[in-house]
């Protein structure tokens, strides 16, 4: 029987639509990825470091896409609260309006501290004067009373010269910002507000080491990273107290008072119990958490609270050991304990 004959264009046809065919099959490079195959963080500028190095070698182990933002404590959660995010870095605990968007939006969390940090109070190099700052002195400098009027050093120590005094602290959406005036005036968010004000630390670093003038407060990783361009000024708590440095010493004996605080990342339950990459992300970043909390210059917890925090995560526990507001002095242990 003779071979049907099948023109030369017809089978260039078939070809090209068989190629078209496998082209348009196959998965293409600039494809939007699942949901699932991105981790979303976003939070304070604080935990930053700690989390993008985690993120960096969780990435070349497992090859799973994460991204880390620096939208600062307040507008990380509120990412978080609205769903954006899976992971919510903050440098102080979840407040109470956050914690109602979190619930009108469905959203429960766990709440995992992870490494502890050192609000340290700086001063240009050059300043010989300051020998230390008392508690009583950082609030005069920085309460909301003070705005307009404490304008020289003098007014704060009548020690101190007659000049103007410059003033470099966190932004009011940062942690950093809460957690301080928590510690110093007495009540979150409660400020002086003349001063300049940055989430973006390497701008106060800068402020301070350029203005032989100037004071500000950041964490104690930009401080030691900066050591030599700034000057730690140590801290008298209370009257008759001694006057301490911070340092990962005098933060976990607990002698630097009030500016120790724990560091802190939130996770979305709903994302941990249903992205098994997000469960292996936050495994991965416990498991190393030491490592490379240390490696980025922070304060890694004792071993038997990295235990205590992964007995906690494993549990699935939802909810702050706090009741919506700041506090100061807070053990790691007591605070999970609270956690039902």
């Amino acid at each position: 029987m003779q071979s049907p004959f099948v023109p030369s264009q017809l089978l260039k046809a078939a070809s090209v639509a068989a190629l078209v065919a496998a082209v348009f099959s196959m998965p293409h490079a600039d494809a939007a990825p699942a949901k699932n195959d991105i981790i979303r963080i976003d939070g304070s500028s604080t935990v930053y470091p700690i989390t993008e190095a985690v993120a960096e070698e969780f990435q070349k182990a497992k090859r799973i896409k994460v991204t880390v933002g620096i939208s600062g404590t307040g507008g990380g959660f509120k990412k978080f609260c609205r769903g954006e995010t899976d992971i919510s870095e903050a440098s102080r605990p979840i407040l109470a309006k956050e914690m109602e968007a979190c619930k009108a939006a469905g959203i429960e969390f766990i709440e995992l501290p992870v490494a502890y940090d050192a609000l340290t109070v700086v001063v240009n190099p050059k300043n010989t004067f300051v020998k230390h700052f008392t508690v009583e002195e950082l609030k005069k400098l920085w309460e909301p009373e003070a705005q307009g009027k404490i304008k020289t050093w003098k007014q704060v120590n009548p020690s101190w010269p007659d000049t103007p005094v410059k003033l470099f602290g966190a932004g009011s959406d940062s942690g950093t910002f809460d957690y301080f005036t928590e510690a110093i005036v007495g009540k979150a968010k409660s400020s002086r507000g003349d001063f300049t004000a940055s989430e973006d630390d390497n701008v106060l670093v800068q402020g301070v080491a350029s203005d032989i003038a100037a004071t500000g407060y950041f964490g104690f990783a930009y401080y030691e990273e900066n050591s030599k361009r700034v000057k730690a000024v140590p801290i008298v708590a209370k009257p008759g107290a001694p006057a301490v440095l911070p340092s990962r010493e005098t933060v976990m004996n607990g002698t630097y008072q009030p500016l120790s605080r724990p560091l802190f990342i939130y996770i979305s339950a709903n994302a941990a119990k249903s992205n098994p990459n997000v469960k292996a992300f936050i495994d991965f970043y416990l498991a190393n958490a030491k490592e490379l909390v240390e490696e980025v210059k922070y304060i890694a917890l004792p071993e038997h609270e990295y235990a205590a925090v992964m007995e906690h995560w494993k549990a699935m526990k939802v909810g702050t050991g706090f009741g919506g507001e700041p506090e100061v002095g807070v053990k790691i242990t007591d605070l999970l304990k609270r956690i039902k």
